[in-house]
């Protein structure tokens, strides 16, 4: 039995196309994904993703231990600051990317894909040595997010705090009379916020309402997870399952900068070193497509005939107009304005590596 957000009724409301997703019965649509993506591009949406776990680290050694457990420098993070992460398995494939918000020197709140909440909340009780309190509380919080240009200034409409959050940092607000963790952090490249918050359907409704009332004046639409992927893929961020898995490591995936080697120690850091130090044998690459094809999960990149690479991600970018797409090649192709072809229904598409992100504002 899939479980509902505090939103569901909402979105039935909204007339949403409603999927399996997670474990959840998720909006996958509303009107149109074009649509939708391009209210955010160009004005306000907001998605319900209810469905991302939140665990609760708390303890003396609360820090050490996330430390531990993840690939970023934790130490750099004071409260109300928040770290975009991994976590990794001692033979450096991912197993998770997460975001760490720093909530106090003894406390911090990990936000995990909805896939991976059970695997990640028991890989989190597996490796603490450290005497930690590890609470999934991801049931008991509903979670928003608020993307588009003029976000800011729907939040701003219902809270008295005046916002002015820098990316990647949080704030406690009370927004639509609701206690809330208020963060910046985003995964459709436009200025975004994340209101995190309690209560029963009662609560949800009243902060979606207001949410809904406030942006009225900008067109404010309702937004399923179909543009929430075009939209990431745009940015070309990594999805979990697609682009990043246990089979992928955090330096071929384009996350080196996310993995701080000079840490003390970490799970999966000496097999990180050793793949550093071997040297990598493939990439994650963006490819874009010179016409409006549809590279699709799992389609092979092709040069002079010969396979050497893998789309994990792909789409026909409801902005540029053109496709895009996510590949592994093997190294000595992923150099810049390399020219390769995606092989689409048996024929061959030419395609460009390019630089992220797709889509440049």
């Amino acid at each position: 039995m899939n479980k509902k957000t505090r939103f569901y009724e909402l979105h039935k409301l909204n007339n949403a196309k409603i999927v399996d997703f997670a474990g959840y019965e998720m909006p996958i649509q509303y009107s149109s994904i074009i649509a939708e993506h391009k209210a955010v591009r160009n004005s306000v949406g907001v998605f319900d993703v209810s469905h991302m776990g939140e665990v609760f680290i708390r303890g003396e050694k609360a820090l050490d231990f996330v430390q531990h457990i993840t690939t970023n420098d934790a130490s750099k993070l004071t409260p109300g600051r928040v770290q975009y992460s991994a976590m990794c398995y001692p033979d450096a494939g991912i197993v998770d990317d997460l975001l760490v918000y720093c909530i106090a020197e003894d406390e911090f709140m990990l936000v995990v894909n909805a896939s991976n909440l059970e695997k990640d909340f028991n890989w989190m009780n597996t490796n603490n040595s450290f005497d930690v309190q590890i609470v999934n509380e991801s049931d008991e919080f509903s979670l928003l997010a608020v993307q588009g240009p003029e976000s800011k200034t729907v939040i701003q409409k219902i809270t008295k705090e005046e916002i002015n959050l820098e990316y990647y940092h949080f704030m406690k607000a009370e927004v639509a009379g609701v206690e809330m963790i208020l963060s910046r952090t985003g995964y459709t490249g436009e200025l975004g916020f994340e209101l995190y918050f309690k209560g029963d359907e009662q609560v949800a409704t009243t902060v979606w309402n207001a949410i809904f009332e406030a942006g009225k004046e900008f067109n404010v639409q309702p937004i399923g997870l179909g543009a929430r992927d075009s939209l990431r893929l745009e940015m070309g961020f990594c999805l979990y399952g697609n682009d990043i898995d246990e089979t992928t490591n955090p330096l071929e995936a384009g996350l080196g900068w996310i993995t701080k080697l000079q840490k003390k120690s970490f799970i999966g850091k000496e097999a990180i070193l050793k793949i550093k130090e071997d040297g990598l044998k493939r990439k994650l690459v963006p490819l874009l497509i010179e016409d409006k094809a549809f590279p699709r999960h799992g389609y092979e990149v092709v040069c002079n005939g010969k396979k050497v690479g893998t789309v994990t991600s792909g789409t026909v970018s409801p902005i540029l107009e053109k496709g895009i797409a996510m590949v592994y090649v093997e190294s000595e192709y992923a150099v810049e304005k390399n020219h390769l072809f995606i092989l689409i229904r048996g024929k061959e598409v030419s395609a460009e590596v390019v630089r992220l992100p797709f889509l440049t504002r």
